[in-house]
């Protein structure tokens, strides 16, 4: 009985190194994107720091114990392959963006690593460090795994799962399975009860993106009739530009009659009374020529 415990703890263990590899994969598209552009534009590197701080607090925590060697081994690949991510993101971040990067680092890694190990180290000894430490751990983990609830609540919110990836969702669920099996096997409940809440949030947002993956985003039919509300400049020139086609004949037919009825009387009058002011020599008036009858006799 003990041996097929043992063998199923090394299964599941393996297994759970393969699927948290695979997660650990998961953002290369996104770093491919920032390569070929050379900007990390809007992209944060708030979970690559996160990640890299958990990783370590779990190397830190395998490190007190002595039958978790497989926990060790996929977080030292995790920390490597962090700490890669974020040396990737400083060198192609904007300027304030590597500020904020570096003082989250500052806060998280040097900080807030730093301090447990150092308090944890001189205040605790024996069993009680590792008691510390696992709290520590899993208490950090429930707080990663609710993160996504803000993921679920845009997704509730607009019926949109556009900003859900369901592969990363099957791969994070897949690992907490694992994960927690491994636990319960070693009976180590700051192993295993973390991953309960990382299953049952995977299992919410596979759930949710099934029920909205083919329904219409609320979100854009706000947009549209929010900007068919904010730009009504153009619907408005259009109509202008048809009201002044649908006037042109009658606007052409006006201006004829007021050439003929009102602008020749006059100009003929002045003409036929101008006079030679400087040597007061009377100027035979003289007949206006004939407005072409293209010009007054217009039709609509």
């Amino acid at each position: 009985m003990t041996e097929t415990m043992a063998h199923l703890t090394l299964a599941f263990g393996l297994l759970g190194n393969v699927v948290s590899f695979m997660v650990f994969l998961a953002p290369i598209p996104t770093f491919y994107k920032v390569y070929k552009k050379k900007s990390t534009e809007g992209f944060q590197s708030v979970p690559y720091v996160v990640g890299l701080f958990s990783a370590m607090l779990w190397i830190y925590y395998a490190l007190l114990k002595t039958n978790v060697l497989l926990l060790i081994t996929i977080n030292a690949v995790g920390c490597f392959i962090e700490t890669f991510y974020i040396c990737f993101f400083l060198f192609y971040a904007p300027k304030k963006a590597r500020m904020e990067s570096l003082k989250l680092i500052i806060l998280l890694i040097v900080f807030g690593f730093g301090s447990t190990v150092g308090l944890t180290q001189f205040l605790a000894s024996g069993v009680t460090r590792g008691v510390i430490v696992g709290w520590i751990c899993l208490v950090f983990s429930l707080c990663v795994f609710v993160a996504p609830l803000g993921v679920l609540r845009q997704v509730i919110k607009t019926k949109s799962v556009e900003y859900m990836p369901i592969l990363l969702s099957v791969a994070l669920t897949l690992s907490a399975v694992m994960w927690f099996f491994y636990g319960l096997l070693l009976k180590d409940f700051n192993i295993a009860i973390p991953n309960v809440l990382g299953f049952t949030f995977g299992i919410i947002q596979m759930i949710l993106y099934f029920m909205y993956k083919n329904k219409k985003p609320i979100v854009n039919e706000k947009m549209l009739d929010f900007d068919a509300k904010k730009y009504p400049i153009q619907e408005m020139e259009e109509k202008k530009i048809q009201d002044k086609i649908d006037h042109q004949n009658i606007d052409i037919v006006k201006l004829s009659a007021l050439i003929s009825s009102e602008i020749l009387p006059v100009v003929t009058k002045l003409e036929e009374n101008r006079h030679d002011v400087g040597d007061h020599v009377a100027v035979e008036p003289q007949a206006y020529p004939k407005v072409p009858n293209h010009i007054i006799e217009v039709t609509a």
